[in-house]
């Protein structure tokens, strides 16, 4: 349920209504915004008489919301939610960001593959410390040892650090290296207590949309994070297992609208995951960027032939060099005003 407060309301009015609400053991979430002040009530709201808030002075309506998401939903939250990733990059509400590097951290290779990035436009530095693989025999990371390059980058360079953390037991590790953005990887995505340990911090975490999920239920393992307390919540629409096989995923770019529809918070396109293949990574980047998409995170490696991990799907970066040109001509694009016609 949400309770829409009238422009004349006061703060004392608002923080006494607050307090009622929650002392009748329901939780709140205020979005005070530009234009009007919402205040989401969390729980049973069936005990709840829409018609007694609306008596109220300071309200002025009362709607109920059908959806099990709450905190996450544009309903409660109608202005876009701005992420601050750290070393002044900010994504959402028109700020786009781009995330690149490695799949995965190799060595000191990822330095030249930061510069190279940053030197083409890419503002957030990606890699993989710790590596979720289908096969146990596969290549799983430099785990501690790689969080420290990246950190060691990211000072270098004043880029933040996106990285994926698998294990709840490691949340304090990654607070402790000072990581910026911390990934919940798509085999993670329904990875409850994962979930509420990073929603416990103020971290920012970037949420990568499940394998088969819907988008029900990527919206919901937001939920689970800020349910927790922490609203720097990133979407990320990385492509779902369906039946073809001529990509490495089906990358669903219809997700990209639905979601800033449904959801206030930023939405990003991983199309190194949905395509599985360099040939098809820019153009899907293309389109995801048409789509509105918040941002982008693509695989960029200096030798993919010799990549540790997913090097069929790592572009150049004399490829991605290129594809930030073209992206930087599709924004300028879509967010370009247009005149209406007279």
């Amino acid at each position: 349920m949400i309770a829409v407060v009238k422009e004349t309301a006061t703060q004392d009015q608002l923080d006494h209504f607050v307090k009622w609400i929650e002392g009748r053991g329901f939780k709140t979430n205020v979005s005070q915004g530009d234009n009007e002040t919402i205040v989401g009530i969390i729980g049973d709201t069936t005990q709840i008489d829409p018609f007694l808030l609306e008596s109220m002075d300071i309200i002025e309506r009362v709607q109920r919301v059908s959806e099990p998401f709450k905190k996450a939903n544009r309903k409660f939250h109608p202005e876009d939610t701005i992420v601050d990733c750290g070393h002044g990059v900010k994504i959402g509400g028109g700020n786009f960001q781009v995330i690149a590097g490695p799949c995965s951290v190799e060595g000191k290779n990822l330095f030249d593959i930061a510069r190279a990035v940053k030197a083409s436009g890419a503002t957030m530095l990606r890699g993989g410390a710790y590596k979720p693989r289908t096969s146990p025999y596969s290549y799983q990371g430099m785990g501690e040892k790689g969080l420290d390059l990246l950190v060691e980058a990211s000072a270098e360079l004043d880029m933040p650090i996106v990285t994926e953390v698998m294990d709840p037991r490691d949340v304090q590790l990654f607070l402790d290296k000072g990581i910026d953005v911390m990934q919940i990887g798509a085999r993670n995505a329904q990875n409850f207590p994962l979930l509420r340990e990073v929603g416990k911090t103020q971290v920012p975490v970037l949420l990568k949309r499940g394998l088969s999920e819907t988008i029900d239920e990527l919206l919901m393992g937001a939920e689970y994070i800020m349910s927790e307390g922490n609203p720097n919540v990133i979407l990320c629409e990385r492509g779902i297992r369906t039946f073809e096989t001529r990509t490495r995923n089906t990358f669903d770019v219809n997700a990209i609208p639905v979601l800033h529809h449904l959801s206030h918070l930023p939405v990003v396109g991983d199309p190194s995951h949905a395509t599985g293949y360099t040939r098809y990574v820019r153009s899907a980047a293309y389109a995801a960027t048409a789509a509105g998409a918040d941002g982008l995170e693509i695989e960029v490696h200096d030798n993919p032939s010799e990549a540790w991990s997913d090097g069929a799907q790592a572009l150049t970066p004399a490829q991605f060099d290129d594809a930030m040109r073209r992206i930087r001509l599709i924004r300028e694009a879509v967010t370009a005003p247009v005149e209406e016609a007279k």
